[in-house]
């Protein structure tokens, strides 16, 4: 077999959470562009055609929900078909000082950030709507891995989806699904305001530089692909060099 046959997605139906923009929108036209059937989730409907319209192929699909509502979200798990893999890309940022922070603040940070892909991770799980074979992917951060000051609350969702996916990663192996997470640094995305990424500060310590959505969904892809057959229970950083201390 070509070696490169690892690599695509032929055939493969993969849900795409946070479609609308930024590494979500990267994820979903990647995976299009090696042959997957994408279904496109997001609230912005406008934004979610905007990727429809910049996906290679046919036979993709819009999604439109919140994670916000619990219902939404079990809803999209029961209306879809059976799928090969779901890469969960959305999110929301969650600063304050820890001092500042209101439980109204935490509990919409961790419902977005955790409870809404792990309730939907269930009930794809619950409804048998994962292919064996499949492939689980969670973006977390860098955040989850080391400290900074001021993102107290985006740290703990995105720690919580790692404490998660391993023991999840060991759960559903039986069936042959791998379940890992992808753990970015900072990355040019629509999160970010031009004056901060552009600081010079900033600038110095990421070595190899800050991150494109598309460095994202490459590795994205590979998770989601054969390429990745023998890997489960995984925290793949793409941080760029920046130290985790």
């Amino acid at each position: 077999m070509n070696s490169t046959s690892f690599f695509n997605l032929n055939s493969s139906s993969i849900l795409v959470t946070g479609a609308s923009s930024g590494i979500g929108r990267a994820v979903a036209v990647a995976c299009a562009q090696v042959g997957a059937r994408i279904i496109l989730h997001g609230r912005d409907l406008d934004r979610l055609e905007e990727t429809f319209r910049a996906l290679a192929g046919s036979g993709h699909q819009i999604m439109q929900g919140d994670f916000n509502d619990d219902e939404q979200v079990i809803a999209l798990a029961d209306d879809i078909d059976q799928i090969h893999g779901v890469c969960h890309c959305a999110g929301i940022h969650g600063v304050a000082p820890m001092r500042l922070v209101q439980k109204a603040m935490l509990n919409n940070v961790m419902q977005v950030n955790y409870f809404a892909p792990i309730i939907l991770t269930q009930r794809l799980l619950l409804k048998k709507k994962i292919r064996p074979g499949g492939s689980i992917v969670f973006m977390s951060s860098i955040a989850a891995l080391t400290g900074k000051v001021g993102v107290g609350p985006y740290s703990g969702s995105k720690a919580a989806l790692l404490g998660t996916m391993r023991p999840l990663a060991l759960e559903v192996a039986k069936y042959g699904v791998r379940v890992n997470a992808i753990c970015p640094g900072i990355v040019k995305t629509p999160l970010f305001h031009d004056d901060y990424l552009q600081s010079e500060e900033l600038d110095k310590s990421y070595p190899l530089g800050l991150g494109e959505p598309e460095d994202i969904a490459h590795a994205a892809v590979f998770f989601l692909a054969n390429a990745s057959r023998k890997i489960t229970g995984t925290a793949f950083s793409i941080d760029g060099g920046v130290p985790l201390t």
